[in-house]
């Protein structure tokens, strides 16, 4: 138990920071807008799919001992290693931008004016890099993580007909009024909030980080398979938690303003509706944190200078400048009067999802790859599942392209 409590980390962290404000935007959005019923089933299929994803990066990580984007720039040669780092620093730069839009929104709940809830978020985000331990940096982040349990009593206060759940899960009906375009958005950001390419850059880079090897790959999967089913279990809460506000009028687009919360205390009481509220600002912290590390891995892979977590701030002075000015600018975009805040949360995890498809191209080559894995490449079933996936990804955006030109 104290080998897998030391092993553990990186799968864990890649799952719950990626239940993200945006994300947990996303499951809300879809409880209060469909309730208990077809989406369910349908997102615990999603951190399926997640878990085939994450954990050819854990095993590539730990084969190899290198990182995401250093891989793909040794293999595929400079012009595409430059690119899926210019790719990825654009949209986690965008993706901040939510995080602290969560962070302001969750503490706006309890009155924390914006400019505090903000700037303090950037505080905690560079005070935990400084560390400049990657143990130290792994341990704070998780502990702040496992905060997103906060969901599951936040459900519990709704009292959900858990015998409609299990229905749910049991019979998976078809979609209540078919696929349409507001069914489509939630379908392909649902997707979005389990499956994103900084992801793959951080899973990879922070194994590489913890210096995990082949030995560790079973101990890596593990990990990968219980940040998936935690973070599964906190996001299906956040659907089951606001199914009561069904038929209520409430929308994604209002939650910039902290809505959801404030329109489930009638529902739920006000510990309920300020628990889910500060669910939102943890969920947008961690995210913070661990997406401005992803970046500032690539960075570092890509550049050729220090990369983890480990260098001291002089030695890995570029890595860290990346972290912190990614976040300075994306807690500042946060601030700037009349910035289009709700296009932005509403429209992230719908990119994510668009931009996976060439993501899981390079994952799958650099997994199949026998110069670069040995015996851990990939094998047929592998292949078989990682195809399926990206198959699944190219569909959603197709069907998302088709309701936009449908109107």
């Amino acid at each position: 138990m104290r080998l897998a409590w030391l092993l553990a980390g990186p799968g864990l962290l890649v799952f719950l920071g990626e239940n993200d404000a945006p994300s947990m935007l996303s499951y809300a959005a879809t409880g209060a807008r469909f309730g208990i019923g077809f989406f369910l089933p349908f997102v615990a299929v999603t951190f399926l799919v997640g878990f085939i994803v994450q954990e050819m990066a854990a095993r590539i990580g730990a084969a190899t001992g290198q990182g995401h984007a250093r891989l793909i720039h040794d293999r595929f040669g400079r012009f595409w290693g430059g690119f899926a780092m210019l790719d990825l620093l654009a949209g986690n730069l965008l993706t901040l931008v939510t995080e602290f839009i969560g962070i302001r929104a969750g503490l706006g709940y309890f009155g924390v004016p914006p400019e505090l809830a903000v700037g303090g978020g950037v505080a905690v985000v560079i005070l935990v890099a400084a560390t400049a331990r990657y143990s130290l940096w792994e341990r704070i982040t998780l502990g702040l993580a496992l905060g997103n349990a906060v969901f599951l009593p936040v459900a519990l206060l709704a009292r959900p007909d858990w015998g409609a759940v299990g229905h749910a899960f049991l019979t998976w009906r078809p979609l209540q009024g078919g696929l349409t375009h507001d069914s489509t958005l939630l379908m392909v950001a649902d997707i979005g909030a389990t499956v994103t390419p900084w992801m793959l850059f951080f899973q990879q880079g922070a194994v590489a980080d913890k210096g995990l090897e082949p030995r560790d790959i079973a101990a890596a999967r593990w990990d990968t398979a219980a940040g998936a089913l935690l973070a599964a279990l906190f996001g299906l809460a956040a659907i089951v938690a606001t199914a009561p506000l069904m038929g209520h009028g409430v929308s994604a687009a209002d939650w910039q303003a902290a809505q959801f919360a404030t329109a489930l205390a009638p529902r739920i009481g006000r510990l309920g509706a300020g628990l889910f509220a500060l669910g939102i600002f943890e969920a947008g912290l961690v995210a913070a944190i661990t997406i401005a590390t992803a970046s500032a891995y690539a960075f570092g892979e890509v550049m050729r200078g220090p990369h983890s977590l480990n260098a001291g701030l002089r030695e890995g002075g570029r890595f860290y400048l990346v972290l912190i000015t990614s976040t300075v600018l994306a807690g500042g975009a946060v601030l700037i009067p009349g910035a289009p805040l709700e296009t932005i949360v509403l429209l992230v995890n719908v990119v994510a999802t668009l931009a996976m498809p060439p993501a899981l191209l390079f994952l799958l080559l650099l997994a199949n790859d026998a110069e670069v894995m040995g015996e851990w490449r990939n094998g047929r079933l592998g292949n078989i599942a990682g195809v399926g996936v990206t198959l699944l990804l190219v569909g959603c955006g197709l069907a998302y392209g088709v309701s936009v030109l449908a109107g």
